[in-house]
């Protein structure tokens, strides 16, 4: 007979649920509750300590989790993840995708998958969906497979491969962290690889194959067109493309650019030609020709003021009013150059492009209601736009900062090779990486906000409290009782399903960082109650919260994709929860061939 909790366990318990709750319902935001959460333990435990220890000691188990080892892994591995974007050094990647695509749409969505899961291994799930998505959305605008049919395949492969390491999510992290904490030795960063690789080659196939079938084509037909510039390419003597006739350079661009054969113009070993083309294509034409949209000595220009400055390049789309000085001037009669911000293209609003009509080029009168695509440090494109009235249009990005790109790189293997091998822990090494990453200038320290996420801080720390109360209080021994009476009739595989599903669950409606503080210490007391050993409970547990596929609240880059795809409720449920079951038998199988249960 199993006796009732403790006031400590009970309130312990009541507390989780209401966390629960408050994630499921969604009526506060995840940091606020978060806080409450911390708030409410550091006041209970002040008033109420636990048995034994003094007031002053639960107010150090509240706010622990701040200084916690776990949460300052995370935070360093999110700034390298940023710096790999920032540099972007995942491009060449990304347009490995692309020429894929062009060559077979479902070899395109396998490499694409497989891509996926293989850089969010190492990466946050979240940057690598912030890479794929502006991808997949141009290839589908370009007579690819629709996005609705793409996205949530990519989310579960991204999901898959985060799985896969101990560095894959912070929610990996902090279940690691908390069994090390209970006295399991730690893992390496590949430690549980070879299982879920060989649960992937289970999963992917229903990815890959079934998936797009169960969802809905949701693109729709705007009856516009993304808005196209005309930019004057500048290929110098070095261009691969120089000598390429019209024919042959118009097969090395992407669909969406067309080129103005009345531009191409020759002079001496240069050459310029006139293509119309969306912001994203003109870059990427711009790099395919290896040439340049504004003239060379102002790129120059441009690139030593970022080398003096420290500040990044910015693409912006600035909008002539009717009071503009540049109405009626030219590209090259505005002045705009002495601004420090070149002209790389030019949409004009009163005479749309067509094939009877020369588009908008730098000896064209302005006018108002024109765009023009300027690159330049924000501050001057700032400067400009109120010098010359100018709206900065939203949708402003930075450039990457490629030079860089190999060092963030270098530095992102030196942070998880050696831990991967076991030689420094990945706590040390990954906050070495976060301080290389600063040093170097890969990541701006004045910009590390847009690195960190305040809702991941703010939850992983509430959520180690969570799972330290849970096992102080006693909870977590009372609960594990409760569930060895239910599972100790059960196989070992059996035991590990029932485990992995119940906090598959608890991570689909509320949060899974908290399944993990609560269902890592009841693995440890479970081992205990039905004889298991602790190691493949806690890799259900971990296991467990990654299958967060069914519902669009499950994780972060389920709600990334949802707007993208245009995805109701029910297109996760349906093709979440087959996967769910595909990914739980598996690995429970998967886990009781390892361990010999």
């Amino acid at each position: 007979m199993i006796e009732l909790p403790s006031p400590h366990a009970a309130a312990a318990i009541a507390l989780t649920v209401a966390m629960f709750y408050g994630f499921a319902s969604g009526r506060l935001k995840v940091e606020i509750i978060s806080l409450l959460t911390i708030s409410a333990i550091a006041l209970a435990l002040y008033a109420f300590p636990l048995p034994g220890q003094n007031p002053t000691d639960g107010l150090k188990l509240a706010f622990g989790g701040f200084g916690h080892y776990a949460l300052i892994t995370i935070c360093a591995l999110m700034v390298m993840g940023r710096g790999l974007v920032t540099t972007g050094a995942l491009e060449p990647a990304a347009r490995v995708l692309t020429q894929v695509w062009r060559i077979n749409k479902q070899l395109g969505l396998l490499v694409t998958l497989l891509v996926a899961m293989s850089l969010s291994m190492m990466v946050n799930d979240t940057p690598v969906l912030v890479l794929l998505l502006p991808i997949m959305a141009a290839i589908a605008a370009n007579g690819g497979m629709p996005a609705s049919k793409t996205l949530i395949p990519i989310n579960a492969a991204v999901l898959i491969g985060g799985m896969a390491t101990t560095i894959g999510t912070s929610t990996n992290l902090l279940v690691v962290s908390i069994a090390t904490d209970l006295g399991m030795p730690a893992m390496s960063v590949f430690h549980f690889t070879p299982v879920v690789l060989m649960a992937a080659l289970v999963a992917i196939p229903f990815v890959w194959l079934v998936m797009p079938r169960l969802l809905p084509d949701n693109s729709v037909e705007t009856g516009h067109e993304p808005r196209r510039f005309y930019a004057t390419l500048r290929l110098g003597e070095d261009s691969p493309a120089r000598n390429k006739s019209i024919a042959e350079l118009a097969a090395l661009l992407p669909a969406d650019v067309k080129i103005d054969e009345s531009s191409d113009e020759r002079a001496g070993a240069s050459r310029r030609i006139g293509i119309f083309a969306p912001h994203y294509s003109l870059q990427e034409a711009a790099r395919l020709l290896g040439a340049v949209a504004a003239p060379r000595w102002l790129i120059d220009r441009l690139n030593r003021e970022y080398g003096k400055s420290g500040r990044d390049l910015t693409v912006a789309e600035l909008s002539i009013t009717a009071d503009s000085e540049l109405v009626g001037a030219t590209v090259e009669t505005s002045g705009i150059a002495n601004h420090q911000v070149a002209v790389l293209g030019i949409y004009d609003a009163r005479r749309p492009w067509d094939r009877d009509t020369r588009p908008q080029n730098a000896q064209t009168p302005l006018g108002a209601g024109d765009i023009i695509l300027a690159s330049g440090t924000m501050p001057n494109l700032q400067a400009m736009a109120r010098s010359l009235n100018l709206l900065i249009l939203e949708g402003a990005t930075e450039l990457p900062r490629l030079s860089k790109a190999p060092l963030a790189l270098a530095i992102m293997a030196g942070a998880v090779v050696p831990a991967s091998l076991g030689l420094i822990p990945i706590a040390i090494s990954a906050l070495g990486g976060a301080i290389a990453m600063f040093l170097t200038g890969c990541v701006k320290f004045d910009r590390v906000g847009r690195a960190l996420s305040a809702k991941v801080v703010v939850l992983v720390a509430a959520s180690i409290v969570v799972g330290k109360i849970i096992l102080d209080s006693g909870a977590a021994e009372w609960l594990s009782q409760l569930l060895a009476m239910g599972l100790q009739h059960l196989p070992p595989a059996g035991v590990l399903a029932a485990i992995m599903l119940f906090v598959t669950i608890l991570t689909n409606f509320a949060s899974n960082t908290t399944a993990a503080a609560v269902g890592t210490p009841i693995a440890f007391s479970l081992a205990g109650q039905l004889g298991i050993p602790v190691e493949p409970l806690v890799l259900a547990v971990l296991f467990g919260c990654n299958l967060c596929y069914a519902t669009p609240v499950a994780y972060q880059t389920n709600m990334l994709i949802m707007s993208a795809g245009d995805y109701q409720f029910k297109d996760y449920t349906k093709t979440g929860i087959p996967l769910v079951l595909i990914m739980v038998v598996t690995l429970s199988v998967l886990l009781v061939l390892r361990y010999n249960l």
